[in-house]
């Protein structure tokens, strides 16, 4: 259980960081002010500052987040009028940080009862000083002034020329993507360590490698060397083809061609059912041939990438064209049984554990859901043929609304885990 749990928190750590630094280095090069760098949801468990940034470690280990100035949940630099605060100045007589927080206090700070403040284009901050509202008094504000809020974080205003909008579209639309990217950059990484790890990779080919003596396969006749052509009656030209052929048909007669030396045979079997994060799915016992040269462990990386994406874009359809329940989903109880399972495997079960879920990020990120990165992209999108943005209160809503849908699903797929895991 120690060595799982371990597991599961590097695993997420990877694939959070990974992610979410794809943003972060994006946005900042773009000249936006990221507010923070978190992860994890919920409570804040650890916190540091280093230059205008928060990077944060949060309870849950629900995802993360890099929080950009002037999006759609930033209000950060609000000041409402009558709120209590205290200005630090500098030697010019212009305010550098403004504590709203009983728990910070600044030297020779300056006690001002807010009445207006413009932090977003003209920079300034106005109240009256100890009490007295007969005279209102004016401070410009310092461009990279900070706010203190009441929990004592140092936060840096943003005006409007480092907000996310006010990069052009093109930086807006990679800032949005950068994370896919990452993922998608670390899954290939991570494929390709894993062809040197296991000393070569396995080749897609519908040729058969070894069988144990007590298989189905071999108790059929079928031998090392045969290639499988087709099974039951569907042609198979790789791996992938037979593998979804005979996952299909547990505890269930089928017939398979082989290709022996040049000659045909037809082979009848049943193949026999295993049990995994809920699903029954049939094998009979068979390996893949094994490619050990340099070269293929080289480009294993994309190999093995383009492999999975293509069945992770399979799912994808099947739950839309009505031929993948939704009680099929698996949430954080099937991930931590799965990092089980995977640790079980040693570095070899992880690191295709790490990569697998790398690339499943990625992909799921590109879902055109409000609130995904590619709910992002597609506000993007409209802008470009619109040739202005979508307004701030729509995106508020818009947003809001893929975040009640995301939290739904959450809960459905928490729901699929108590079931599965603890209710069976």
């Amino acid at each position: 259980m120690i060595t799982t749990i371990i597991v599961f928190i590097i695993v997420f750590g990877i694939l959070v960081i990974f992610h979410e630094f794809g943003h972060f280095i994006t946005a900042k090069r773009s000249g936006i002010l990221v507010r923070e760098f978190s992860v994890g949801m919920g409570p804040k468990v650890f916190y540091y500052r280093k230059n205008s940034t928060t990077f944060t470690l949060r309870l849950l280990p629900l995802g993360g987040y890099v929080r950009m100035a002037g999006e759609a949940d930033d209000g950060e630099d609000e000041l409402k009028p009558g709120t209590p605060v205290t200005l630090q100045l500098n030697d010019q007589g212009v305010v550098t940080s403004i504590n709203t927080s009983n728990k910070h206090s600044l030297f020779q700070g300056i006690p001002l009862t807010v009445t207006d403040t413009n932090l977003d284009t003209d920079l300034y901050v106005k109240g009256y000083e100890n009490g007295d509202e007969t005279q209102v008094k004016s401070y410009p504000v310092d461009h990279d002034a900070t706010i203190i809020e009441k929990d004592g974080t140092a936060l840096q205003i943003a005006p409007r020329d480092v907000q996310f909008q006010s990069a052009s579209l093109p930086n807006r639309m990679v800032t949005n993507v950068a994370g896919v990217f990452n993922n998608l950059l670390l899954a290939i990484l991570v494929y390709t360590i894993l062809g040197f790890v296991q000393g070569g990779v396995q080749s897609n080919t519908n040729k058969v490698d070894v069988m144990p003596t007590n298989s189905v396969a071999r108790s059929a006749g079928m031998k090392s060397g045969d290639r499988i052509i087709e099974v039951n009656g569907h042609k198979t030209t790789d791996w992938e083809d037979l593998t979804v052929q005979i996952r299909s048909k547990a505890n269930k007669k089928i017939t398979v061609k082989v290709d022996r030396n040049g000659q045909d045979k037809v082979l009848s079997m049943k193949p026999k059912a295993q049990s995994s994060g809920g699903q029954t799915t049939g094998f009979i016992g068979i390996t893949q041939t094994m490619d050990k040269s340099f070269k293929a462990k080289i480009l294993s990386g994309f190999t093995t990438t383009w492999s999975v994406a293509k069945q992770l874009f399979g799912a994808l359809w099947s739950m839309v064209s009505g031929h993948f329940s939704l009680n099929d989903l698996g949430g954080p109880v099937a991930i931590f049984a799965t990092t089980s399972q995977a640790a079980k495997m040693g570095l070899s079960g992880v690191l295709n554990f790490l990569a697998f879920l790398s690339l499943n990020l990625a992909i799921i990120n590109l879902i055109p859901i409000p609130g995904l990165d590619g709910g992002k992209l597609v506000l993007n999108i409209l802008e470009a043929i619109r040739r202005k943005p979508v307004s701030q209160t729509t995106e508020t809503v818009i947003t809001l609304i893929g975040f009640a849908f995301l939290m739904l699903l959450m809960i459905l797929v928490t729901w699929n885990d108590i079931e599965r895991y603890f209710l069976h």
